[in-house]
Protein backbone atom coordinates (compact mmCIF):
# COMPACT_ATOMS: atom_id res chain seq x y z
CA UNK A 1 0.00 0.00 0.00
CA UNK A 2 1.33 3.69 -0.75
CA UNK A 3 0.59 6.97 -0.18
CA UNK A 4 0.49 7.44 -4.19
CA UNK A 5 -2.64 7.91 -6.14
CA UNK A 6 -5.07 4.77 -6.82
CA UNK A 7 -6.31 3.95 -10.21
CA UNK A 8 -8.50 0.84 -9.58
CA UNK A 9 -8.03 -2.07 -12.32
CA UNK A 10 -10.65 -3.02 -14.14
CA UNK A 11 -11.60 -6.03 -12.29
CA UNK A 12 -10.90 -5.99 -9.04
CA UNK A 13 -8.68 -9.14 -7.37
CA UNK A 14 -8.48 -10.29 -4.25
CA UNK A 15 -4.61 -10.25 -3.33
CA UNK A 16 -4.08 -12.43 0.22
CA UNK A 17 -1.08 -11.19 0.64
CA UNK A 18 -2.05 -7.16 1.20
CA UNK A 19 -1.51 -5.73 4.42
CA UNK A 20 -4.91 -5.19 5.14
CA UNK A 21 -4.78 -3.60 8.47
CA UNK A 22 -5.60 -5.89 11.80
CA UNK A 23 -8.83 -7.46 10.69
CA UNK A 24 -7.49 -8.89 7.80
CA UNK A 25 -6.96 -12.17 8.80
CA UNK A 26 -10.97 -12.50 9.04
CA UNK A 27 -12.00 -10.25 5.66
CA UNK A 28 -12.94 -11.88 3.23
CA UNK A 29 -15.09 -11.27 -0.33
CA UNK A 30 -16.65 -14.53 -0.04
CA UNK A 31 -19.60 -16.36 2.53
CA UNK A 32 -20.01 -19.05 3.81
CA UNK A 33 -18.03 -22.03 6.50
CA UNK A 34 -14.88 -22.36 6.30
CA UNK A 35 -14.80 -25.24 9.01
CA UNK A 36 -17.17 -27.55 10.48
CA UNK A 37 -18.04 -26.80 14.33
CA UNK A 38 -21.77 -26.80 16.25
CA UNK A 39 -22.57 -24.53 18.36
CA UNK A 40 -22.91 -25.20 22.15
CA UNK A 41 -26.45 -24.98 23.60
CA UNK A 42 -27.27 -24.56 26.88
CA UNK A 43 -30.24 -25.00 29.72
CA UNK A 44 -32.40 -21.80 28.09
CA UNK A 45 -34.89 -21.65 25.35
CA UNK A 46 -32.71 -17.94 24.19
CA UNK A 47 -29.07 -18.79 22.91
CA UNK A 48 -26.84 -15.66 22.26
CA UNK A 49 -23.60 -16.49 20.34
CA UNK A 50 -22.07 -12.77 20.32
CA UNK A 51 -19.23 -10.79 21.18
CA UNK A 52 -19.13 -7.47 23.86
CA UNK A 53 -18.91 -5.02 20.70
CA UNK A 54 -21.37 -2.71 20.34
CA UNK A 55 -23.57 -4.33 18.23
CA UNK A 56 -23.64 -7.28 20.62
CA UNK A 57 -23.53 -5.11 23.43
CA UNK A 58 -27.98 -4.27 22.20
CA UNK A 59 -28.56 -7.19 22.56
CA UNK A 60 -26.85 -8.53 26.21
CA UNK A 61 -28.61 -5.34 27.23
CA UNK A 62 -31.92 -5.68 25.65
CA UNK A 63 -31.70 -9.43 27.46
CA UNK A 64 -30.83 -7.48 30.62
CA UNK A 65 -33.68 -5.22 30.34
CA UNK A 66 -35.97 -7.68 29.95
CA UNK A 67 -34.93 -9.77 32.94
CA UNK A 68 -34.79 -6.36 34.90
CA UNK A 69 -38.75 -5.74 33.86
CA UNK A 70 -39.69 -9.10 34.75
CA UNK A 71 -39.74 -10.78 32.47
CA UNK A 72 -38.29 -14.77 33.07
CA UNK A 73 -38.39 -16.37 29.65
CA UNK A 74 -35.70 -13.78 28.65
CA UNK A 75 -33.17 -15.81 30.58
CA UNK A 76 -30.54 -17.05 28.31
CA UNK A 77 -27.07 -18.28 27.70
CA UNK A 78 -24.61 -16.09 25.91
CA UNK A 79 -21.84 -17.89 24.16
CA UNK A 80 -18.69 -16.35 22.83
CA UNK A 81 -17.76 -16.08 19.58
CA UNK A 82 -14.00 -15.10 19.01
CA UNK A 83 -14.40 -13.37 16.03
CA UNK A 84 -10.29 -12.98 15.84
CA UNK A 85 -10.37 -16.89 15.85
CA UNK A 86 -12.69 -16.79 13.32
CA UNK A 87 -15.28 -18.32 14.84
CA UNK A 88 -17.90 -16.63 12.90
CA UNK A 89 -17.10 -19.15 10.15
CA UNK A 90 -17.74 -22.18 11.71
CA UNK A 91 -20.35 -24.05 10.54
CA UNK A 92 -23.16 -23.88 13.21
CA UNK A 93 -22.45 -20.22 13.96
CA UNK A 94 -23.19 -19.67 10.01
CA UNK A 95 -26.26 -21.93 10.03
CA UNK A 96 -27.44 -19.24 12.46
CA UNK A 97 -26.06 -16.34 10.65
CA UNK A 98 -25.87 -16.77 7.08
CA UNK A 99 -23.60 -13.28 6.95
CA UNK A 100 -20.52 -14.44 9.45
CA UNK A 101 -21.64 -11.31 11.55
CA UNK A 102 -21.87 -11.31 15.36
CA UNK A 103 -24.64 -11.01 17.28
CA UNK A 104 -27.06 -14.00 16.01
CA UNK A 105 -29.65 -15.60 18.15
CA UNK A 106 -31.40 -18.89 18.35
CA UNK A 107 -34.75 -19.39 20.32
CA UNK A 108 -35.18 -22.64 20.77
CA UNK A 109 -38.98 -22.31 22.45
CA UNK A 110 -40.46 -22.01 19.17
CA UNK A 111 -40.99 -24.83 16.45
CA UNK A 112 -38.90 -25.46 14.22
CA UNK A 113 -36.33 -23.18 16.40
CA UNK A 114 -36.32 -19.45 14.98
CA UNK A 115 -33.04 -17.91 13.95
CA UNK A 116 -32.13 -14.10 14.24
CA UNK A 117 -29.31 -12.54 13.02
CA UNK A 118 -28.65 -8.22 12.73
CA UNK A 119 -28.83 -6.77 15.93
CA UNK A 120 -31.54 -4.55 15.04
CA UNK A 121 -33.66 -7.34 13.97
CA UNK A 122 -33.25 -8.93 17.42
CA UNK A 123 -34.17 -6.14 19.29
CA UNK A 124 -37.50 -5.75 17.51
CA UNK A 125 -37.69 -9.79 17.83
CA UNK A 126 -37.53 -9.71 21.27
CA UNK A 127 -39.68 -6.55 21.67
CA UNK A 128 -42.42 -8.02 20.29
CA UNK A 129 -41.46 -11.36 22.10
CA UNK A 130 -42.51 -9.93 25.18
CA UNK A 131 -45.53 -8.31 25.27
CA UNK A 132 -43.97 -5.20 22.60
CA UNK A 133 -40.99 -4.22 26.02
CA UNK A 134 -39.67 -0.99 25.22
CA UNK A 135 -41.60 -0.26 22.29
CA UNK A 136 -44.28 2.40 22.44
CA UNK A 137 -48.07 1.72 22.06
CA UNK A 138 -48.69 4.83 20.28
CA UNK A 139 -48.24 4.45 16.48
CA UNK A 140 -46.62 7.73 15.86
CA UNK A 141 -44.52 7.26 18.69
CA UNK A 142 -43.62 3.88 17.57
CA UNK A 143 -42.61 5.03 14.46
CA UNK A 144 -40.20 7.64 15.96
CA UNK A 145 -38.85 4.54 17.95
CA UNK A 146 -38.54 2.92 14.43
CA UNK A 147 -36.89 5.35 12.23
CA UNK A 148 -33.99 5.71 15.20
CA UNK A 149 -33.19 2.88 15.40
CA UNK A 150 -33.02 1.91 11.55
CA UNK A 151 -30.98 5.64 11.85
CA UNK A 152 -28.75 3.56 14.10
CA UNK A 153 -28.34 0.86 11.49
CA UNK A 154 -27.75 3.26 8.98
CA UNK A 155 -24.89 5.37 10.58
CA UNK A 156 -23.04 2.73 12.60
CA UNK A 157 -21.02 1.70 9.80
CA UNK A 158 -19.74 5.47 9.29
CA UNK A 159 -18.71 5.34 12.60
CA UNK A 160 -17.13 1.62 12.59
CA UNK A 161 -16.18 0.58 9.36
CA UNK A 162 -15.63 3.67 8.37
CA UNK A 163 -14.21 6.22 10.80
CA UNK A 164 -12.90 3.64 13.79
CA UNK A 165 -11.86 1.19 10.35
CA UNK A 166 -9.24 4.67 9.42
CA UNK A 167 -8.49 6.38 12.17
CA UNK A 168 -7.93 3.48 14.68
CA UNK A 169 -6.95 0.02 12.47
CA UNK A 170 -6.03 0.91 9.01
CA UNK A 171 -2.27 -0.09 8.26
CA UNK A 172 -1.40 3.50 6.92
CA UNK A 173 -3.40 7.22 8.17
CA UNK A 174 -4.73 8.98 4.86
CA UNK A 175 -5.69 12.32 5.71
CA UNK A 176 -8.70 12.27 3.26
CA UNK A 177 -10.76 9.59 4.55
CA UNK A 178 -9.95 10.06 8.07
CA UNK A 179 -11.14 13.40 7.79
CA UNK A 180 -14.48 11.86 4.99
CA UNK A 181 -15.68 9.75 7.98
CA UNK A 182 -14.89 12.42 10.55
CA UNK A 183 -17.04 15.51 9.06
CA UNK A 184 -20.07 12.69 9.08
CA UNK A 185 -19.41 10.69 12.55
CA UNK A 186 -19.40 14.85 13.80
CA UNK A 187 -22.86 15.43 12.02
CA UNK A 188 -24.41 12.23 13.35
CA UNK A 189 -23.00 13.09 16.85
CA UNK A 190 -24.82 16.86 16.13
CA UNK A 191 -27.94 15.22 15.13
CA UNK A 192 -28.09 13.50 18.28
CA UNK A 193 -27.17 15.97 20.52
CA UNK A 194 -30.23 18.35 18.69
CA UNK A 195 -32.72 15.46 19.67
CA UNK A 196 -31.69 14.98 22.94
CA UNK A 197 -32.31 18.75 23.49
CA UNK A 198 -35.60 18.24 22.76
CA UNK A 199 -36.31 15.04 24.76
CA UNK A 200 -35.50 12.86 27.61
CA UNK A 201 -34.58 10.31 25.51
CA UNK A 202 -34.16 9.16 21.50
CA UNK A 203 -37.91 8.25 20.69
CA UNK A 204 -39.46 10.13 23.41
CA UNK A 205 -40.17 10.36 26.95
CA UNK A 206 -39.86 7.00 27.51
CA UNK A 207 -36.48 4.46 27.15
CA UNK A 208 -36.86 2.10 24.18
CA UNK A 209 -35.20 -0.05 21.64
CA UNK A 210 -33.71 2.95 20.60
CA UNK A 211 -31.82 4.13 23.23
CA UNK A 212 -30.28 0.48 23.62
CA UNK A 213 -29.22 0.29 19.76
CA UNK A 214 -28.05 3.60 19.61
CA UNK A 215 -25.82 3.83 23.16
CA UNK A 216 -24.07 1.27 22.94
CA UNK A 217 -22.07 3.14 19.63
CA UNK A 218 -22.76 6.90 20.42
CA UNK A 219 -22.90 6.72 24.50
CA UNK A 220 -18.88 5.07 24.94
CA UNK A 221 -17.99 7.37 21.64
CA UNK A 222 -19.29 10.27 23.94
CA UNK A 223 -17.28 8.84 27.16
CA UNK A 224 -14.41 8.43 24.86
CA UNK A 225 -14.31 4.71 25.09
CA UNK A 226 -14.44 3.77 21.41
CA UNK A 227 -11.71 4.03 19.81
CA UNK A 228 -10.17 6.51 21.84
CA UNK A 229 -11.20 9.05 20.13
CA UNK A 230 -13.11 11.42 22.30
CA UNK A 231 -10.73 14.39 22.26
CA UNK A 232 -9.89 13.88 18.59
CA UNK A 233 -13.76 14.43 17.89
CA UNK A 234 -14.33 16.66 20.64
CA UNK A 235 -16.83 14.61 22.43
CA UNK A 236 -17.13 16.87 25.21
CA UNK A 237 -18.86 19.74 23.09
CA UNK A 238 -22.35 17.62 22.82
CA UNK A 239 -23.36 17.75 26.19
CA UNK A 240 -27.11 16.42 25.35
CA UNK A 241 -25.06 13.16 24.11
CA UNK A 242 -23.39 13.19 27.37
CA UNK A 243 -26.55 13.95 29.79
CA UNK A 244 -28.15 10.83 28.33
CA UNK A 245 -25.01 8.76 28.00
CA UNK A 246 -24.86 9.15 31.74
CA UNK A 247 -28.26 8.48 32.53
CA UNK A 248 -28.61 5.62 30.61
CA UNK A 249 -24.92 4.28 31.61
CA UNK A 250 -26.73 3.97 35.44
CA UNK A 251 -29.30 1.82 34.65
CA UNK A 252 -28.31 -1.60 36.01
CA UNK A 253 -29.31 -4.26 32.96
CA UNK A 254 -26.91 -1.73 31.12
CA UNK A 255 -24.22 -2.27 33.85
CA UNK A 256 -24.86 -6.05 33.04
CA UNK A 257 -25.25 -5.91 29.39
CA UNK A 258 -22.13 -4.46 28.66
CA UNK A 259 -20.07 -7.11 31.13
CA UNK A 260 -21.47 -10.22 28.78
CA UNK A 261 -19.17 -11.84 26.18
CA UNK A 262 -16.23 -9.14 27.09
CA UNK A 263 -13.33 -10.65 27.85
CA UNK A 264 -11.20 -7.61 27.26
CA UNK A 265 -10.16 -4.22 29.64
CA UNK A 266 -10.84 -4.47 33.44
CA UNK A 267 -11.14 -7.77 34.86
CA UNK A 268 -13.77 -7.20 36.97
CA UNK A 269 -15.79 -5.90 33.48
CA UNK A 270 -15.43 -9.19 32.07
CA UNK A 271 -17.68 -12.12 31.48
CA UNK A 272 -17.06 -14.16 29.21
CA UNK A 273 -20.01 -16.60 29.19
CA UNK A 274 -23.66 -15.57 30.50
CA UNK A 275 -25.57 -18.66 31.36
CA UNK A 276 -27.11 -17.52 34.99
CA UNK A 277 -27.68 -14.09 36.57
CA UNK A 278 -25.27 -15.86 39.54
CA UNK A 279 -22.56 -15.66 36.63
CA UNK A 280 -22.18 -11.31 37.66
CA UNK A 281 -21.70 -11.95 41.18
CA UNK A 282 -18.56 -15.03 40.33
CA UNK A 283 -16.99 -12.47 37.69
CA UNK A 284 -17.08 -9.79 40.58
CA UNK A 285 -15.81 -11.95 42.73
CA UNK A 286 -12.93 -13.01 40.05
CA UNK A 287 -12.31 -9.35 39.25
CA UNK A 288 -11.56 -8.55 42.93
CA UNK A 289 -8.79 -10.89 43.77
Amino acid sequence: MTSTPYTPPKVWTWDQNKDGGRFAKINRPISGATHEKALPVGKHPLQLYSLATPNGVKVTVMLEELLEAGHSGAEYDAWLININEGDQFGSGFVEVNPNSKIPALLDRSTTPHTRVFESGAILLYLAEKFGNAFLPRDPAKRAECYSWLFWQMGSAPYLGGGFGHFYAYAPMKFEYAIDRFTMEVKRQLDVLDRRLAESEYIAGDAYTIADIAIWPWYGSLAKGLLYEAGEFLSVKDYKHVNRWTDQIAERPAVKRGRMVNRVWGDPASQLAERHDASDFDKAATAGAK
